[in-house]
């Protein structure tokens, strides 16, 4: 997960920047989809949550030069953030998911 501080103003130019990189690193045979969230708490905040086939994949992708120029790409937006990686433990599907 990404928490990306975005600078205010810029925020519509951020989603459609992301959206640009965001079709490339789903193309990427190992990520199984990536969402964008804007806080409703935080101006100007966004979370970029993002599952991949497992770590390793997403390590060696963190480290290319297409990840470097996504990452450039999102730069100018940017006035802050912190990633963390995590493992899901569980995961519950409520009711109405599976009728849709």
């Amino acid at each position: 997960m990404l928490r990306a501080e975005i600078r205010p103003g810029m925020e519509n130019d951020f989603e459609q920047a992301w959206l640009s990189v965001g079709r490339r690193v789903t193309d990427h045979p190992a990520n199984l989809g990536q969402w964008l969230c804007r806080s409703e708490t935080e101006a100007h905040v966004y979370y970029i949550f993002s599952d991949w086939t497992d770590e390793p994949s997403f390590r060696e992708f963190e480290r290319s030069d297409q990840h470097v120029e996504h990452r450039m790409t999102l730069h100018p937006y940017r006035s802050g953030g912190a990633m963390s990686t995590m493992t899901v433990r569980h995961a519950l599907t409520g009711t109405e998911a599976a009728t849709r």
